[in-house]
């Protein structure tokens, strides 16, 4: 069941990131796209909705990893506003802040692909890289 849902993800993702190309508003929407994927994966198998599949998690930190790397390459003085975005000024307010904070996300995540081996490792871990990820949104993105 989660494997098609992998590949409609993936192929999701390759068309908006080819529509994406330059334009960095678009493309950190395209990160965030396979980020919140990756995210769903993990809050399905945190409440029970999935069953806990170690490569879907491994695969879902992979992102986090991935994309935590250098997604502040996206968010360029030019790109503080338009394209829909939810992006909080505080982003270039406060790079240093922003940057710190995908830092801490990608040290986690890594961390926590690192020690996770089972579902009691799981629930142990993954606490910390969905924190990091409520607290960037916290401050760093504009509430809906």
């Amino acid at each position: 069941m989660i494997r098609p849902l992998f590949v409609v993800a993936a192929l999701a993702l390759g068309a908006t990131a080819v529509v994406a190309q330059g334009d960095p508003i678009a493309e950190r929407k395209a990160a965030m796209k396979s980020v919140g994927a990756a995210a769903k994966v993990i809050g399905d198998t945190m409440k029970g909705d999935a069953k806990f599949e170690l490569a879907a998690i491994q695969k879902s930190l992979g992102t986090f990893v991935t994309v935590s790397k250098d997604y502040d390459k996206f968010f360029p003085a030019t790109a503080k506003e338009g394209g829909e975005t939810t992006a909080a000024p505080k982003i270039w307010e406060d790079m240093a802040g922003f940057k710190a904070a995908l830092a801490k996300l990608n040290a986690d995540a890594t961390a926590a692909q690192a020690s996770i081996k089972d579902e009691a490792s799981f629930k142990a871990e993954i606490g910390k890289v969905m924190g990091d990820c409520k607290a960037c949104h916290d401050v760093y993105r504009v509430k809906k």
